[in-house]
Protein backbone atom coordinates (compact mmCIF):
# COMPACT_ATOMS: atom_id res chain seq x y z
CA UNK A 1 0.00 0.00 0.00
CA UNK A 2 1.10 3.73 -1.02
CA UNK A 3 1.90 6.18 2.38
CA UNK A 4 2.45 9.71 2.84
CA UNK A 5 6.66 8.68 2.85
CA UNK A 6 6.54 6.64 -0.50
CA UNK A 7 4.76 9.47 -2.31
CA UNK A 8 6.92 12.15 -1.74
CA UNK A 9 8.64 12.00 -5.41
CA UNK A 10 5.05 11.96 -7.06
CA UNK A 11 3.83 14.54 -4.92
CA UNK A 12 6.59 16.99 -5.87
CA UNK A 13 3.94 18.26 -9.25
CA UNK A 14 0.90 18.76 -7.08
CA UNK A 15 1.03 22.52 -5.94
CA UNK A 16 1.84 23.38 -2.39
CA UNK A 17 -0.14 22.78 0.60
CA UNK A 18 -2.09 26.16 1.25
CA UNK A 19 -2.70 27.55 4.61
CA UNK A 20 -2.25 25.13 8.16
CA UNK A 21 -3.15 22.02 8.82
CA UNK A 22 -7.06 22.50 8.07
CA UNK A 23 -6.16 25.36 5.25
CA UNK A 24 -9.05 25.41 2.35
CA UNK A 25 -7.63 23.70 -0.89
CA UNK A 26 -6.58 26.09 -3.19
CA UNK A 27 -9.64 24.96 -5.68
CA UNK A 28 -8.01 27.55 -8.76
CA UNK A 29 -4.65 25.84 -8.48
CA UNK A 30 -5.79 21.97 -8.03
CA UNK A 31 -5.17 19.93 -11.57
CA UNK A 32 -7.88 17.46 -11.73
CA UNK A 33 -5.80 14.95 -13.61
CA UNK A 34 -3.45 14.33 -10.57
CA UNK A 35 -5.63 15.25 -7.39
CA UNK A 36 -9.15 15.47 -6.56
CA UNK A 37 -10.54 18.48 -4.57
CA UNK A 38 -13.79 16.17 -3.05
CA UNK A 39 -12.70 12.61 -1.11
CA UNK A 40 -16.12 10.64 0.19
CA UNK A 41 -15.33 7.44 2.16
CA UNK A 42 -18.39 5.50 2.48
CA UNK A 43 -17.41 3.94 5.56
CA UNK A 44 -20.60 1.69 6.09
CA UNK A 45 -24.00 1.00 4.57
CA UNK A 46 -25.83 0.17 7.75
CA UNK A 47 -28.33 2.58 8.98
CA UNK A 48 -31.29 3.10 10.87
CA UNK A 49 -33.43 4.72 7.81
CA UNK A 50 -34.95 3.63 5.09
CA UNK A 51 -34.95 6.70 2.87
CA UNK A 52 -36.50 6.26 -0.77
CA UNK A 53 -34.21 7.52 -2.73
CA UNK A 54 -31.27 6.22 -1.14
CA UNK A 55 -27.84 5.76 -3.20
CA UNK A 56 -26.57 3.15 -1.12
CA UNK A 57 -29.33 1.39 -0.66
CA UNK A 58 -28.72 0.87 2.71
CA UNK A 59 -29.07 -2.12 5.07
CA UNK A 60 -29.70 -2.51 8.69
CA UNK A 61 -26.22 -4.12 9.69
CA UNK A 62 -22.54 -3.81 8.67
CA UNK A 63 -20.86 -5.85 6.32
CA UNK A 64 -18.40 -8.02 7.05
CA UNK A 65 -16.08 -6.92 4.57
CA UNK A 66 -15.99 -3.42 5.65
CA UNK A 67 -12.58 -1.67 5.23
CA UNK A 68 -10.78 -1.81 8.98
CA UNK A 69 -9.69 0.62 11.27
CA UNK A 70 -5.92 -0.09 9.88
CA UNK A 71 -7.24 -0.34 6.36
CA UNK A 72 -9.42 3.08 6.96
CA UNK A 73 -6.31 4.86 8.37
CA UNK A 74 -4.19 3.91 4.98
CA UNK A 75 -6.37 5.19 2.73
CA UNK A 76 -7.02 8.35 4.66
CA UNK A 77 -2.93 8.52 4.65
CA UNK A 78 -3.29 7.95 0.46
CA UNK A 79 -6.11 10.89 0.36
CA UNK A 80 -3.75 12.91 1.95
CA UNK A 81 -1.02 12.28 -0.57
CA UNK A 82 -2.79 14.11 -2.69
CA UNK A 83 -2.52 17.31 -1.01
CA UNK A 84 -5.52 18.55 0.67
CA UNK A 85 -8.42 17.54 -0.83
CA UNK A 86 -11.90 17.96 1.18
CA UNK A 87 -12.52 14.21 2.62
CA UNK A 88 -15.78 13.32 3.92
CA UNK A 89 -17.02 10.05 5.81
CA UNK A 90 -20.32 8.81 4.71
CA UNK A 91 -22.40 5.91 4.92
CA UNK A 92 -25.20 4.31 5.41
CA UNK A 93 -24.95 6.45 9.34
CA UNK A 94 -21.36 6.49 9.85
CA UNK A 95 -22.13 6.37 13.33
CA UNK A 96 -22.94 2.58 12.90
CA UNK A 97 -18.99 2.05 13.07
CA UNK A 98 -18.19 2.53 16.35
CA UNK A 99 -14.45 3.76 15.68
CA UNK A 100 -15.81 6.43 13.78
CA UNK A 101 -14.45 9.00 15.90
CA UNK A 102 -10.98 7.38 15.47
CA UNK A 103 -10.81 7.51 11.69
CA UNK A 104 -12.18 11.47 12.12
CA UNK A 105 -9.04 12.06 14.46
CA UNK A 106 -6.54 9.95 12.00
CA UNK A 107 -7.67 12.51 9.20
CA UNK A 108 -7.59 15.38 11.21
CA UNK A 109 -4.12 14.82 12.57
CA UNK A 110 -2.92 14.11 9.25
CA UNK A 111 -3.94 17.62 7.79
CA UNK A 112 -7.54 16.95 6.30
CA UNK A 113 -10.28 18.98 6.82
CA UNK A 114 -12.98 16.30 7.73
CA UNK A 115 -16.69 16.08 7.32
CA UNK A 116 -19.25 13.91 8.12
CA UNK A 117 -22.49 12.96 6.86
CA UNK A 118 -24.77 11.40 9.96
CA UNK A 119 -28.12 10.00 9.39
CA UNK A 120 -31.21 11.81 11.32
CA UNK A 121 -32.06 9.46 14.32
CA UNK A 122 -31.77 8.87 17.83
CA UNK A 123 -28.33 7.89 18.17
CA UNK A 124 -27.76 11.83 17.10
CA UNK A 125 -26.89 13.27 20.72
CA UNK A 126 -25.36 15.57 22.10
CA UNK A 127 -22.50 13.51 23.71
CA UNK A 128 -22.12 12.41 20.26
CA UNK A 129 -21.73 15.66 18.56
CA UNK A 130 -19.57 17.04 21.12
CA UNK A 131 -17.70 13.89 20.58
CA UNK A 132 -17.58 14.73 16.87
CA UNK A 133 -15.88 17.87 17.53
CA UNK A 134 -13.63 16.82 19.69
CA UNK A 135 -12.15 14.30 17.79
CA UNK A 136 -11.64 17.01 15.17
CA UNK A 137 -14.55 17.24 13.07
CA UNK A 138 -14.44 20.45 11.17
CA UNK A 139 -18.18 20.02 9.43
CA UNK A 140 -21.18 18.30 10.10
CA UNK A 141 -23.64 17.62 6.96
CA UNK A 142 -27.17 16.25 7.49
CA UNK A 143 -29.88 15.55 5.38
CA UNK A 144 -33.04 17.74 5.61
CA UNK A 145 -35.23 17.14 2.31
CA UNK A 146 -38.62 18.70 3.86
CA UNK A 147 -39.59 22.01 5.34
CA UNK A 148 -41.93 19.80 7.97
CA UNK A 149 -41.78 16.36 9.48
CA UNK A 150 -44.76 15.78 7.57
CA UNK A 151 -42.45 15.90 4.35
CA UNK A 152 -38.99 14.65 5.39
CA UNK A 153 -40.38 11.82 7.29
CA UNK A 154 -42.55 10.52 4.58
CA UNK A 155 -39.20 10.41 2.60
CA UNK A 156 -37.17 9.11 5.07
CA UNK A 157 -40.08 6.68 5.83
CA UNK A 158 -39.06 6.92 10.08
CA UNK A 159 -40.98 8.95 11.76
CA UNK A 160 -39.22 11.26 14.07
CA UNK A 161 -36.07 11.67 11.45
CA UNK A 162 -37.24 15.42 11.21
CA UNK A 163 -36.83 16.39 14.88
CA UNK A 164 -33.72 14.63 15.56
CA UNK A 165 -31.98 16.25 12.40
CA UNK A 166 -33.48 19.86 13.52
CA UNK A 167 -32.37 19.09 17.30
CA UNK A 168 -28.67 17.68 16.16
CA UNK A 169 -28.72 21.14 14.15
CA UNK A 170 -29.18 23.00 16.57
CA UNK A 171 -26.65 21.34 18.96
CA UNK A 172 -24.02 21.46 16.73
CA UNK A 173 -24.38 25.30 16.69
CA UNK A 174 -24.57 25.69 19.98
CA UNK A 175 -20.77 24.11 20.68
CA UNK A 176 -19.49 26.22 17.71
CA UNK A 177 -19.22 22.80 15.05
CA UNK A 178 -20.70 24.44 11.42
CA UNK A 179 -23.43 22.58 9.56
CA UNK A 180 -24.31 21.91 6.48
CA UNK A 181 -27.39 20.84 4.87
CA UNK A 182 -28.22 18.27 2.16
CA UNK A 183 -31.28 18.40 0.65
CA UNK A 184 -32.23 16.26 -2.36
CA UNK A 185 -35.10 17.84 -4.82
CA UNK A 186 -37.37 15.59 -6.35
CA UNK A 187 -40.87 15.15 -6.64
CA UNK A 188 -41.93 14.86 -3.15
CA UNK A 189 -40.78 18.28 -2.70
CA UNK A 190 -40.36 20.22 -5.33
CA UNK A 191 -42.76 22.88 -4.25
CA UNK A 192 -41.02 23.08 -0.65
CA UNK A 193 -37.76 24.60 -1.72
CA UNK A 194 -38.21 27.95 -0.70
CA UNK A 195 -39.60 26.98 2.22
CA UNK A 196 -36.74 24.50 3.14
CA UNK A 197 -34.95 27.41 2.56
CA UNK A 198 -36.44 29.67 4.98
CA UNK A 199 -36.56 26.96 7.70
CA UNK A 200 -32.16 27.08 7.45
CA UNK A 201 -31.89 30.35 7.63
CA UNK A 202 -33.24 30.34 11.38
CA UNK A 203 -31.16 27.45 11.81
CA UNK A 204 -27.27 29.27 11.35
CA UNK A 205 -26.14 27.10 8.88
CA UNK A 206 -23.00 27.69 6.37
CA UNK A 207 -23.87 25.70 3.23
CA UNK A 208 -27.16 24.56 1.65
CA UNK A 209 -26.11 21.60 -0.29
CA UNK A 210 -28.95 21.26 -3.20
CA UNK A 211 -28.80 17.49 -4.51
CA UNK A 212 -31.13 16.73 -7.98
CA UNK A 213 -31.66 13.13 -8.47
CA UNK A 214 -30.04 10.57 -9.96
CA UNK A 215 -31.84 7.04 -10.40
CA UNK A 216 -29.52 5.19 -8.86
CA UNK A 217 -29.81 3.18 -5.48
CA UNK A 218 -33.49 3.44 -4.25
CA UNK A 219 -33.82 6.57 -6.37
CA UNK A 220 -36.59 5.94 -8.92
CA UNK A 221 -36.41 7.96 -12.55
CA UNK A 222 -40.34 8.14 -12.18
CA UNK A 223 -39.16 10.51 -9.61
CA UNK A 224 -37.36 13.34 -11.07
CA UNK A 225 -38.18 16.59 -11.79
CA UNK A 226 -38.45 17.75 -15.21
CA UNK A 227 -35.93 19.87 -17.82
CA UNK A 228 -37.97 22.65 -17.24
CA UNK A 229 -38.11 22.17 -13.47
CA UNK A 230 -34.58 22.06 -12.70
CA UNK A 231 -34.26 25.19 -14.56
CA UNK A 232 -37.09 26.97 -12.69
CA UNK A 233 -35.42 25.30 -9.51
CA UNK A 234 -32.10 27.53 -11.01
CA UNK A 235 -33.27 30.37 -11.44
CA UNK A 236 -34.78 29.92 -7.35
CA UNK A 237 -31.64 29.26 -6.05
CA UNK A 238 -29.64 31.96 -7.56
CA UNK A 239 -32.25 34.62 -6.60
CA UNK A 240 -32.25 32.92 -2.52
CA UNK A 241 -28.36 32.94 -2.68
CA UNK A 242 -28.82 36.41 -2.79
CA UNK A 243 -31.04 36.75 0.66
CA UNK A 244 -30.06 33.87 2.29
CA UNK A 245 -27.38 33.99 5.32
CA UNK A 246 -25.42 30.72 3.86
CA UNK A 247 -23.87 29.49 0.58
CA UNK A 248 -25.72 27.56 -1.80
CA UNK A 249 -23.91 24.89 -4.42
CA UNK A 250 -25.57 22.14 -6.35
CA UNK A 251 -24.52 18.81 -6.38
CA UNK A 252 -25.70 16.65 -9.80
CA UNK A 253 -26.60 19.75 -10.91
CA UNK A 254 -23.67 21.00 -12.93
CA UNK A 255 -25.50 22.65 -15.51
CA UNK A 256 -26.34 24.99 -12.47
CA UNK A 257 -23.37 27.11 -13.04
CA UNK A 258 -24.36 27.86 -16.72
CA UNK A 259 -27.49 29.41 -15.08
CA UNK A 260 -24.97 31.21 -12.52
CA UNK A 261 -22.87 32.55 -15.49
CA UNK A 262 -26.09 33.56 -17.59
CA UNK A 263 -28.22 35.26 -15.01
CA UNK A 264 -24.64 37.13 -13.75
CA UNK A 265 -23.54 38.53 -17.60
CA UNK A 266 -27.15 39.60 -17.81
CA UNK A 267 -26.81 41.50 -14.50
CA UNK A 268 -23.51 43.00 -16.11
CA UNK A 269 -25.33 44.03 -18.87
CA UNK A 270 -28.33 45.87 -17.54
CA UNK A 271 -25.44 47.92 -15.75
CA UNK A 272 -23.05 48.40 -18.73
CA UNK A 273 -26.10 49.78 -20.24
CA UNK A 274 -26.70 52.38 -17.13
CA UNK A 275 -23.32 54.01 -18.27
CA UNK A 276 -21.20 51.39 -15.87
CA UNK A 277 -17.52 49.72 -17.52
CA UNK A 278 -17.99 46.04 -17.38
CA UNK A 279 -14.96 45.48 -14.52
CA UNK A 280 -17.09 48.30 -12.02
CA UNK A 281 -20.68 45.94 -13.20
CA UNK A 282 -18.14 42.69 -12.66
CA UNK A 283 -17.43 43.91 -9.03
CA UNK A 284 -20.58 44.95 -8.03
CA UNK A 285 -22.39 41.63 -9.18
CA UNK A 286 -19.57 39.74 -7.58
CA UNK A 287 -20.00 41.51 -4.29
CA UNK A 288 -23.52 41.53 -4.16
CA UNK A 289 -22.99 37.65 -4.57
CA UNK A 290 -21.42 37.02 -1.46
CA UNK A 291 -24.17 35.87 1.31
CA UNK A 292 -24.94 37.99 4.72
CA UNK A 293 -22.87 35.43 6.59
CA UNK A 294 -19.32 36.80 5.17
CA UNK A 295 -19.61 39.72 7.24
CA UNK A 296 -18.91 36.78 10.59
CA UNK A 297 -15.59 37.02 11.65
CA UNK A 298 -13.61 33.66 10.02
CA UNK A 299 -16.21 33.35 7.02
CA UNK A 300 -14.44 31.06 4.22
CA UNK A 301 -16.38 30.77 1.33
CA UNK A 302 -18.57 27.01 1.88
CA UNK A 303 -18.79 27.95 6.01
CA UNK A 304 -15.52 25.96 6.68
CA UNK A 305 -14.33 26.64 10.02
CA UNK A 306 -10.83 27.73 10.21
CA UNK A 307 -9.51 24.87 12.74
CA UNK A 308 -10.85 22.30 14.86
CA UNK A 309 -11.84 24.00 18.11
CA UNK A 310 -11.39 22.08 21.38
CA UNK A 311 -13.80 24.53 23.07
CA UNK A 312 -17.52 25.57 23.01
CA UNK A 313 -19.23 28.45 21.74
CA UNK A 314 -18.85 30.09 18.99
CA UNK A 315 -14.54 29.89 18.73
CA UNK A 316 -15.22 27.06 16.45
CA UNK A 317 -16.43 29.25 13.76
CA UNK A 318 -12.55 30.39 13.68
CA UNK A 319 -11.07 33.92 14.72
CA UNK A 320 -9.40 34.71 11.32
CA UNK A 321 -10.81 38.08 9.99
CA UNK A 322 -12.18 37.48 6.29
CA UNK A 323 -10.02 38.23 3.17
CA UNK A 324 -11.76 40.20 0.68
CA UNK A 325 -10.55 38.77 -2.96
CA UNK A 326 -8.92 41.54 -5.20
CA UNK A 327 -11.33 41.45 -7.95
CA UNK A 328 -14.14 42.60 -5.17
CA UNK A 329 -12.67 45.66 -3.39
CA UNK A 330 -13.44 48.96 -5.06
CA UNK A 331 -11.37 51.00 -6.99
CA UNK A 332 -10.11 52.99 -3.88
CA UNK A 333 -9.43 50.28 -1.85
CA UNK A 334 -6.90 48.59 -4.03
CA UNK A 335 -5.47 51.92 -6.20
CA UNK A 336 -6.27 52.10 -9.63
CA UNK A 337 -7.17 48.97 -11.65
CA UNK A 338 -4.70 46.58 -12.62
CA UNK A 339 -3.43 46.71 -15.75
CA UNK A 340 -2.82 43.69 -18.14
CA UNK A 341 0.23 42.48 -18.28
CA UNK A 342 2.29 42.37 -21.86
CA UNK A 343 0.90 42.59 -25.19
CA UNK A 344 -1.78 40.90 -26.90
CA UNK A 345 1.14 39.20 -29.38
CA UNK A 346 2.22 38.23 -25.88
CA UNK A 347 -0.53 36.51 -24.40
CA UNK A 348 -1.43 35.06 -27.63
CA UNK A 349 2.35 33.41 -27.54
CA UNK A 350 1.86 32.11 -24.06
CA UNK A 351 -1.61 30.89 -24.89
CA UNK A 352 -0.21 28.89 -27.85
CA UNK A 353 2.79 27.87 -25.39
CA UNK A 354 0.22 26.33 -22.65
CA UNK A 355 -2.03 24.78 -25.36
CA UNK A 356 0.92 22.38 -26.53
CA UNK A 357 1.81 22.01 -23.22
CA UNK A 358 -0.81 20.56 -22.20
CA UNK A 359 -2.22 23.35 -19.53
CA UNK A 360 -6.06 23.09 -18.20
CA UNK A 361 -8.69 24.54 -19.68
CA UNK A 362 -9.63 26.43 -17.69
CA UNK A 363 -6.00 28.05 -17.17
CA UNK A 364 -5.93 28.92 -20.90
CA UNK A 365 -9.56 30.33 -20.80
CA UNK A 366 -8.71 32.69 -18.07
CA UNK A 367 -5.93 33.77 -20.82
CA UNK A 368 -8.29 34.19 -23.39
CA UNK A 369 -10.58 36.39 -21.43
CA UNK A 370 -7.51 38.48 -20.57
CA UNK A 371 -6.53 38.64 -24.27
CA UNK A 372 -10.18 39.73 -25.54
CA UNK A 373 -10.06 42.37 -22.49
CA UNK A 374 -7.15 43.82 -23.99
CA UNK A 375 -8.92 44.01 -27.31
CA UNK A 376 -11.92 45.69 -26.53
CA UNK A 377 -10.14 48.63 -24.44
CA UNK A 378 -11.88 50.97 -26.79
CA UNK A 379 -15.17 49.60 -26.41
CA UNK A 380 -18.12 51.57 -25.56
CA UNK A 381 -19.52 50.39 -22.21
CA UNK A 382 -22.87 52.10 -23.18
CA UNK A 383 -24.55 49.69 -25.41
CA UNK A 384 -27.96 48.93 -25.16
CA UNK A 385 -28.24 45.34 -23.44
CA UNK A 386 -29.08 43.51 -26.83
CA UNK A 387 -26.06 44.96 -28.89
CA UNK A 388 -23.59 44.94 -25.90
CA UNK A 389 -20.15 44.01 -27.72
CA UNK A 390 -18.17 41.17 -27.81
CA UNK A 391 -15.41 43.30 -26.31
CA UNK A 392 -17.76 44.19 -23.56
CA UNK A 393 -18.35 40.65 -22.38
CA UNK A 394 -15.42 39.17 -22.15
CA UNK A 395 -13.65 42.37 -20.04
CA UNK A 396 -16.91 41.32 -17.42
CA UNK A 397 -15.56 37.51 -18.16
CA UNK A 398 -12.17 38.30 -17.06
CA UNK A 399 -13.80 40.52 -14.22
CA UNK A 400 -15.89 37.79 -12.81
CA UNK A 401 -13.40 35.13 -13.14
CA UNK A 402 -15.43 32.97 -15.65
CA UNK A 403 -12.37 31.01 -16.99
CA UNK A 404 -12.55 29.92 -12.97
CA UNK A 405 -15.87 28.97 -13.26
CA UNK A 406 -14.95 26.29 -15.53
CA UNK A 407 -13.47 24.35 -13.07
CA UNK A 408 -16.17 22.90 -11.74
CA UNK A 409 -16.44 19.70 -9.77
CA UNK A 410 -17.95 16.43 -11.75
CA UNK A 411 -17.85 13.05 -11.61
CA UNK A 412 -14.25 11.46 -11.78
CA UNK A 413 -13.62 14.87 -12.27
CA UNK A 414 -11.90 16.74 -8.99
CA UNK A 415 -14.04 14.23 -7.34
CA UNK A 416 -13.75 10.62 -6.05
CA UNK A 417 -15.60 7.94 -4.20
CA UNK A 418 -14.86 5.02 -1.77
CA UNK A 419 -17.33 2.49 -1.26
CA UNK A 420 -17.44 0.70 2.51
CA UNK A 421 -15.44 -2.74 0.80
CA UNK A 422 -13.20 -0.27 -1.18
CA UNK A 423 -13.87 0.00 -4.00
CA UNK A 424 -13.63 2.87 -6.48
CA UNK A 425 -15.93 4.78 -8.58
CA UNK A 426 -15.91 8.21 -9.95
CA UNK A 427 -19.03 9.25 -7.49
CA UNK A 428 -21.35 7.90 -5.44
CA UNK A 429 -23.81 8.47 -8.14
CA UNK A 430 -22.33 6.84 -10.90
CA UNK A 431 -21.97 3.38 -10.01
CA UNK A 432 -18.61 2.21 -11.90
CA UNK A 433 -16.04 0.35 -10.58
CA UNK A 434 -12.76 1.82 -11.04
CA UNK A 435 -10.31 0.30 -8.73
CA UNK A 436 -9.92 -1.54 -5.32
CA UNK A 437 -7.73 0.09 -2.52
CA UNK A 438 -7.32 -3.23 -1.29
CA UNK A 439 -5.30 -4.06 -4.27
CA UNK A 440 -3.90 -0.54 -5.30
CA UNK A 441 -3.02 3.18 -4.38
CA UNK A 442 -6.35 5.24 -4.54
CA UNK A 443 -3.71 8.18 -6.16
CA UNK A 444 -3.07 6.00 -8.83
CA UNK A 445 -6.54 4.34 -9.50
CA UNK A 446 -7.98 8.11 -9.91
CA UNK A 447 -4.71 9.50 -12.16
CA UNK A 448 -4.40 6.30 -14.22
CA UNK A 449 -7.99 4.68 -14.42
CA UNK A 450 -9.51 5.05 -18.01
CA UNK A 451 -12.70 5.76 -17.33
CA UNK A 452 -11.30 8.32 -14.97
CA UNK A 453 -9.38 9.91 -18.10
CA UNK A 454 -12.30 9.44 -20.07
CA UNK A 455 -14.76 11.65 -17.46
CA UNK A 456 -12.10 14.46 -17.72
CA UNK A 457 -11.97 14.80 -21.48
CA UNK A 458 -14.65 17.42 -22.11
CA UNK A 459 -14.10 17.03 -25.74
CA UNK A 460 -15.03 13.48 -25.79
CA UNK A 461 -18.68 14.13 -24.80
CA UNK A 462 -21.72 13.44 -27.11
CA UNK A 463 -24.48 15.38 -28.59
CA UNK A 464 -25.09 19.18 -27.29
CA UNK A 465 -23.14 18.78 -24.57
CA UNK A 466 -20.21 18.23 -26.50
CA UNK A 467 -20.85 21.48 -28.78
CA UNK A 468 -22.38 23.73 -26.19
CA UNK A 469 -21.04 27.30 -25.22
CA UNK A 470 -20.86 26.20 -21.82
CA UNK A 471 -19.30 22.94 -21.79
CA UNK A 472 -16.30 23.83 -19.77
CA UNK A 473 -18.33 25.38 -17.15
CA UNK A 474 -20.88 22.60 -16.37
CA UNK A 475 -20.08 19.37 -18.47
CA UNK A 476 -23.56 18.04 -17.30
CA UNK A 477 -24.51 15.11 -14.86
CA UNK A 478 -22.17 12.26 -15.90
CA UNK A 479 -23.95 10.24 -13.20
CA UNK A 480 -27.43 11.49 -14.13
CA UNK A 481 -26.22 10.87 -17.95
CA UNK A 482 -25.39 7.22 -17.54
CA UNK A 483 -28.14 6.66 -15.13
CA UNK A 484 -30.73 7.48 -18.48
CA UNK A 485 -28.94 6.49 -21.32
CA UNK A 486 -25.92 3.94 -19.67
CA UNK A 487 -23.56 5.92 -21.27
CA UNK A 488 -21.65 8.38 -18.91
CA UNK A 489 -20.58 10.65 -21.86
CA UNK A 490 -23.96 11.57 -23.09
CA UNK A 491 -25.63 14.78 -22.79
CA UNK A 492 -27.13 15.73 -19.27
CA UNK A 493 -30.24 14.56 -20.45
CA UNK A 494 -32.28 16.81 -18.02
CA UNK A 495 -31.06 19.89 -19.52
CA UNK A 496 -33.70 22.94 -21.36
CA UNK A 497 -30.73 24.71 -22.58
CA UNK A 498 -30.82 24.25 -26.40
CA UNK A 499 -26.94 25.21 -27.62
CA UNK A 500 -26.23 26.75 -31.32
CA UNK A 501 -25.10 23.72 -33.28
CA UNK A 502 -21.43 24.72 -34.87
CA UNK A 503 -21.67 24.52 -38.75
CA UNK A 504 -19.73 21.93 -40.13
Amino acid sequence: MVTLASNNARNATLPPLQGERTGKPAFAEVDFNLAPFIVIWEVTRACDLKCVHCRAEAIPLRHPLELSFKEGCTLIDQIRAFGHPLFVLTGGDPLKRPDIYDLIRHGDEVGLRVALTPSGTQLMTPNVIQRFKDSGLSRLAVSLDGSCKEIHDTFRKVDGSFDWTVASIKEARRIGLPVQINTTVCKHNLKDVRAIAELLAKLDIALWSVFFLVPTGRGLRGDIVSAREHEEVFHQLYDLSKEMPYDIKTTAAQHYRRVVVQRRRQEVAEMIAQGKSPEEAARIVQQNAIPKIARAAGYEPGGWSTGASRGTGDEGRGTRSPAVPAALMSPADKGAPPQMQGSAEELRAKIARMRAGGAPEFVVAKLEAQLHALDGKAADGSAPIEFLTRQDTARADAALDIGRSAKGVNDGNGFVFIDHIGLVYPSGFLPLVVGDVRKASLVDIYRDSPIMKELRAYPKLKGKCGWCDFRDVCGGSRSRSYGITGDYLASEPYCSYYPPKPKA
